[in-house]
């Protein structure tokens, strides 16, 4: 009978490819990782790695597939028997990008401190893509996300659709030149972007021409904050998701709703009849009450 720990020390050490990386992630000793991949090797009666150089045989690479699955299996097993047992200790889980986790996320995980102080809670800060990917693999419980493609196995819940606004001062001006046929080289507006890694570009870039301006540069930045910062600063027309205009920012450049670009949606993803604690639920409940606060800003209408 092939030991779970010993299948972890073996999926551990063929990713890390070293025995002392090995024991120190696994706060185990160097003698230990060897014993356990010894001991391993006994049961199944054959060699599973090459030492020098490092590689996995051919019989290490069949069982490290098996192992893998057999893991995260038990990984996901035992999350959906905690939620069954209504866990009251522990931790959960989450993953979501910064713009989310930051504007969205902040007060439900204050309310959940205070309503689940025995569980305690792990945020990854990361792209949309990625907490998919953690959620699929079972290293998170639950994944906020934006624009998410249908995927198995997980499932995926609406909770707002996100329309785009304009921060910055000027957009109307610069329209009615670009209407009137008239430019000024030194007055062409700056539109201010966000990376690649966040998806934004590949979702609003082939709305820019739905603003009818004149030619205009293009900057990259690498976070929401960033963007604001810059509009606030009169350098340009930042085009963010409506919700990251949050009533605590206190901003005070002109908001222009973009209500003819195509929106897209924020929601979250679970696995396939993966069992939901009522921590989970709970927590749901909160970030949904956050999402539906009405946004000041959103209510200014166009720029003047």
């Amino acid at each position: 009978m092939l030991d779970i720990h010993w299948l972890q020390t073996f999926v551990t050490l063929a990713r890390l490819q070293h025995f002392g990386q090995t024991a120190t992630e696994l706060h185990m000793t160097q003698p230990n990782v060897s014993l356990h991949i010894k001991r391993l090797e006994q049961a199944t009666r054959v060699r599973l790695i090459e030492r020098s150089p490092f590689r996995l045989t051919q019989a290490g690479e069949r069982l490290l597939q098996s192992a893998e699955r057999t893991i995260a299996e038990l990984q996901l097993c035992q999350s959906d028997l905690n939620a069954l047992n209504q866990l009251s200790q522990g931790t959960l889980a989450i993953a979501a990008s910064d713009i989310i986790s930051r504007l969205l996320l902040i007060q439900p995980f204050q309310r959940f401190k205070r309503e689940f102080p025995g569980i305690d809670l792990t945020l990854s800060n990361t792209t949309s893509d990625q907490a998919a990917e953690l959620v699929k693999a079972g290293k998170a419980d639950l994944g906020f996300v934006m624009a998410q493609k249908r995927s198995e196995p997980l499932f995926y819940t609406e909770l707002q659709q996100v329309t785009w606004c304009a921060l910055g001062h000027g957009l109307a001006r610069w329209q009615a030149r670009a209407v009137a046929g008239e430019s000024d080289p030194l007055d062409e507006p700056t539109l201010i972007l966000l990376g690649h890694d966040t998806r934004t570009r590949a979702l609003i870039d082939p709305s820019l021409p739905l603003l009818a301006l004149p030619p205009c540069r293009i900057m990259e930045v690498g976070s929401v904050d960033a963007q604001l910062d810059w509009a606030e600063a009169g350098f340009g027309v930042a085009i963010v998701p409506d919700f990251a205009l949050h009533p605590r920012l206190n901003l005070t450049a002109s908001v222009t709703s973009l209500s003819d670009f195509p929106g897209t949606s924020l929601g979250y993803v679970v696995r396939q009849n993966q069992v939901l604690s009522r921590a989970i639920k709970q927590l749901l409940h909160w970030v949904e009450e956050e999402i539906q606060k009405p946004n000041p800003y959103l209510t200014r209408g166009m720029e003047p």
